[in-house]
């Protein structure tokens, strides 16, 4: 089956505590989203958040993006995620990405190894646990052997993150859905390719493979300063190796070249400046509402199923148009 089309926020965002997102949270749902996704990036731990978001909303599918493949072992993710599965009453989804350098090497002091091969094992190890079978499994990167646990009715959707071709195509291949992010809109179609081809090479529809994409989006009248604000957040972001080399991989190899030197050199003006306005806007979402509702029915158009609301910018008046942009009072999907 096709995936509906779905809006979504991201959280915690501006919540500053744990009663914070828990009231956002609520409130997302009684506006009208389909979904609510949490990053599992430092601070606030996601998972926890999942579990009391589950026991304080009804509707909403509740979603990580993306838990890190390497800072859990397979047998911790599939006991926390089916305990959070049960307390959700189906509504979780396990997002799994491999994350970045910064991250994995500098926050944990682990080696970010062998990224396809680590994801396919991790993958592999949690349908097994997952479906109620003992782990007998002996990898290159990961082994279990005797762990058992319940199995989840109905199973675990497992979504895994991707930025370029051999991850695009595993993800399309073991998971049920790809999760983007940070992409330019001119590489949608090529990404969509290799989703396309990992799908065949399991011999799956490529329609049933469900996409989300966590968009940038500030509502406002001020452009400029939203620009910038995606500047001073994501310049470093590009910064990565990981995604430095999607970048380039995109088609903008002189600005992931100027990005690279500019960071290493330590010229943060000279960083920024690789992301001129041009290339922002390919990236982010900015604009009156009508531009931005529309930036997102081209995604839906595009193959995008899962519209993740992340709000590029602080102040009231932004927050507040931009989450109303995508309520169901104020949007709905074309056709």
């Amino acid at each position: 089956m096709t995936p509906r089309l779905r809006t979504a926020i991201t959280l915690p965002g501006l919540a500053g505590s744990v009663t914070d997102a828990i009231a956002l949270a609520r409130r997302a749902e009684s506006a009208g989203f389909d979904d609510l996704w949490l990053a599992d990036a430092g601070g606030m731990d996601a998972l926890t958040l999942a579990a009391l978001l589950a026991q304080s909303t009804s509707r909403a599918r509740i979603g990580i993006a993306v838990v890190p493949a390497y800072t859990r072992t397979p047998a911790v993710l599939a006991s926390t995620a089916s305990t959070i599965a049960q307390a959700s009453n189906g509504r979780f989804v396990l997002g799994l990405g491999t994350s970045s350098h910064t991250i994995i090497e500098g926050w944990h002091g682990l080696k970010l190894d062998r990224p396809l091969t680590r994801m396919r094992e991790t993958v592999t190890l949690l349908r097994q646990i997952f479906a109620g079978e003992k782990t007998r499994f002996t990898g290159e990167t990961l082994s279990s052997h005797g762990y058992r646990q319940e199995a989840v009715p109905g199973g675990m959707p497992i979504h895994l993150a991707a930025l370029r071709p051999g991850m695009l195509e595993l993800a399309a291949e073991l998971g049920d859905g790809v999760i983007l992010n940070l992409f330019p809109r001119s590489a949608l179609a090529r990404i969509r390719e290799h989703i396309v081809i990992g799908a065949a090479r399991a011999g799956k529809d490529p329609e049933s493979v469900e996409v989300v994409c966590r968009h940038q989006i500030a509502v406002t009248e001020r452009p400029a300063e939203a620009r910038e604000l995606f500047r001073r957040i994501f310049a470093s972001y590009y910064s990565t190796p990981v995604y430095n080399q999607f970048l380039a991989w995109c088609g903008f190899e002189d600005a992931a070249r100027e990005i690279r030197e500019g960071w290493a050199s330590g010229d943060r003006a000279r960083t920024a400046a690789a992301l001129p306005d041009s290339l922002v806007d390919e990236i982010a979402i900015i604009g009156t509402r009508e531009e931005c509702q529309l930036r997102v029915q081209e995604y839906a158009q595009g193959g995008i199923h899962t519209h993740v609301v992340s709000c590029l910018g602080f102040e009231a008046d932004v927050v507040d148009a931009t989450y109303q942009a995508f309520s169901a009072d104020h949007f709905r999907f074309a056709g």
